[in-house]
C-alpha cells in the first residue's frame, strides 16, 4: 500500500487551509499514492469561533473536497468540523474519488494538559473505518492515542492500519509521549500505525492562534512490532509511505496479544 501524509500547519483562514490541501493532494496524487492524509483541525486551526466557522464554511468545504478528490483520483482524508446547535463535531473526514464521503466523530474529547475539548465540542461515539481497494483502514483523532481499546477494537474489525490525525499539543516531552504512543498502539493491536500531526508552527512560522492544541509535528509510520518506519521533524512536509500489510498479519501469529486478551482486556 502506498500513501502520502500531509504534515502542514493551518490557520483559521479556512480558505488558505483548502488550496494548502489542493496543492499536497495534487503532489501526492502526482507521486502514485492510493489516499493523502491531513491533519486534524485541517479546516480550522483550533481557536475562538470555531462553531461559526464550522457553520458558515462547512458546505463549500465539503463540496470542494469532494471536487478535489474526484478531480486528483485519490482518496483525501482530512480533519474537519460540523456544527451543532451549541458546540461543533471534530470530525476525521474520508473524501473519495468516486463521491462517497464518510467520517469518524472523535471519542476521545482532549480534556487533559490545562484544556477542555469538551467545553466547545460534542463527543462521538462509535469506531470507524474506510476502505481503500478491499483493505479496511482505521480512523483515530489525536486524543484517542491514549486509548488502547479503540484500537484494539478497529483491530478486531479487520484493520491492518489506523491513521491518527492530530493537532498535538506542545509541552515538555510531549513529542516524545506522541511517539511513544503510536508505536505502543501499534505493538498492542498488531497493526500499522501512521500518526500524522500538525507541524510545528516554531518551526514554519505559520501564525496559528496562541490558545489550543497547534501541533509539534514529529509524524511518524510504526511497524506492527513498534519500529519506526517514517519519521519526520516539525517543519511542513509530504511523506510518501509504502507498506507491506501482510506484516500486521505476521505480528498478530508472533505476538498474539488480541487472541490471548482475558475479559475483553
Amino acid at each position: 500500500m502506498k500513501f502520502a501524509l500531509a504534515q502542514i500547519n493551518t490557520t483559521t483562514e479556512v480558505a488558505d487551509n483548502l488550496e494548502k490541501v489542493r496543492s499536497y493532494s495534487r503532489r501526492a496524487a502526482a507521486a502514485g499514492a492510493q489516499f493523502v492524509v491531513f491533519p486534524e483541525a485541517t479546516m480550522s486551526a483550533f481557536g475562538s469561533g470555531l462553531r461559526t466557522i464550522a457553520e458558515e464554511h462547512s458546505e463549500t468545504w465539503r463540496a470542494a473536497l469532494s471536487e478535489l478528490a474526484a478531480e486528483t483520483g485519490i482518496t483525501v482524508v482530512v480533519g474537519e468540523f460540523a456544527a451543532t446547535d451549541d458546540k461543533v463535531i471534530n470530525l476525521l473526514a474520508v473524501y473519495s474519488p468516486d463521491g462517497r464521503r464518510s467520517d469518524y466523530a472523535k471519542i476521545h474529547l482532549y480534556d487533559a494538559f490545562g484544556f477542555k475539548e469538551s467545553d466547545t465540542v460534542e463527543a462521538g461515539e462509535a469506531p470507524v473505518l474506510f476502505t481503500i481497494d478491499g483493505e479496511d483502514i482505521g480512523l483515530a483523532l489525536c486524543y484517542d492515542i491514549r486509548f488502547p481499546k479503540l484500537f484494539a477494537e478497529l483491530s478486531r474489525r479487520g484493520a491492518r492500519l489506523t491513521v491518527v490525525a492530530a493537532s498535538w499539543g506542545a509541552g515538555p516531552r510531549k513529542a516524545e509521549q506522541w511517539e511513544i504512543l503510536a508505536r505502543a498502539r501499534a505493538l498492542d493491536s498488531n497493526m500499522f500505525i501512521a500518526a500524522l500531526g500538525q507541524a510545528d508552527p516554531e518551526v514554519t512560522g505559520v501564525p496559528v492562534p496562541k490558545k489550543g492544541p497547534t501541533g509539534v509535528g514529529h509524524s511518524l509510520v510504526s511497524d506492527p512490532l513498534g519500529k519506526v518506519l517514517n519519521s519526520l521533524d516539525g517543519a511542513e512536509r509530504l511523506e510518501l509511505v509504502e507498506i507491506d500489510l501482510s506484516a500486521a498479519d505476521t505480528a498478530a501469529e508472533t505476538v498474539p496479544v488480541l487472541t490471548n486478551a482475558k475479559l475483553g482486556y
